[in-house]
């Protein structure tokens, strides 16, 4: 039987054995990741995005065909994409803790990336921000622009009735249902003056509101109703599930924004 070889101890004047090889790190990505977590991207995280450029985009549309002048529907969009970041900071300030507790993604006030004392200041200077640009649409328009912003971040608030409650949809109601009158008394400037919006048009957007806050509460259906929450969206969810809700909802919203279109093409936004 052959013995084993003798093991080979190294002496001290053995060469040092090479490293490992270190894992091959790819270029640019702790740079990218700075980005990411840099904190004018993070406010932008915060401010609900999708949601601000869509509705900006959506009135500034409905300004344009209404034959208002480019910087008319340029400051139409300037003053909803700002009100509208006003809006989802507040939102994401009042739910930090939920959105922490629920481990919601996509929330850097929720995860600890943000400072909530950054955020509102960048929310103050929003709101100083919305307010010359509001009222530079005519002070009458402003004026319900702001009432909807205003609205809107009562809104937000953590009511037991309103937001938790079978009322949750009537801030998105009003708020909404401002927008025509944003539009029709709107102009350039101050002292700009328009007309009365068509009576019609506020009940339409107001329904496309409701719609809208349907579509926006389908995604925490599930982490509100463990807390015990009963707003509308969540009581048409338990009878039809959240796929049947979210098809229903899809062609409300379409019927809504159709008719909504309709009707201001052939009244026009004012009366």
């Amino acid at each position: 039987m052959s013995e084993d070889p003798p093991e080979t101890v190294p002496s001290e004047s053995s060469p040092p054995a090479p490293p490992a090889p270190a894992d091959p790190v790819r270029p640019g990505r702790p740079h990218r990741r700075l980005l990411l977590d840099s904190v004018p991207v993070l406010l932008v995280r915060a401010a609900h995005p999708r949601q601000a450029l869509l509705t900006a985009a959506g009135l500034a549309a409905v300004a344009a065909l209404d034959a208002r002048p480019g910087r008319e529907v340029a400051l139409v969009a300037a003053t909803v994409l700002i009100g509208q970041v006003v809006l989802g900071w507040h939102n994401d300030l009042v739910d930090r803790v939920r959105d922490r507790d629920q481990e919601r993604p996509g929330k850097p006030l929720a995860d600890g990336r943000l400072d909530p004392g950054t955020t509102w200041f960048a929310w103050c200077c929003g709101v100083l921000l919305l307010v010359p640009l509001a009222v530079n649409n005519g002070v009458l328009a402003g004026a319900c622009y702001l009432a909807s912003v205003a609205v809107g971040l009562l809104g937000n608030l953590d009511n037991g009735l309103v937001r938790r409650g079978l009322l949750s949809w009537l801030p998105w109601a009003v708020s909404f249902g401002l927008y025509p009158a944003f539009l029709s008394y709107g102009g350039w400037g101050g002292q700009a003056e328009g007309d009365p919006p068509q009576p019609v048009l506020l009940g339409l957007a107001a329904l496309v509101g409701v719609g809208v806050h349907f579509l926006t509460a389908l995604w925490g259906l599930v982490a509100d109703d463990a807390e015990g929450w009963t707003y509308l969206p969540l009581r048409a969810g338990r009878r039809l599930g959240a796929t049947r809700l979210l098809a229903v909802t899809l062609v409300y919203l379409a019927a809504a924004v159709a008719a909504f279109a309709v009707v201001a093409h052939q009244l026009g936004l004012s009366r």
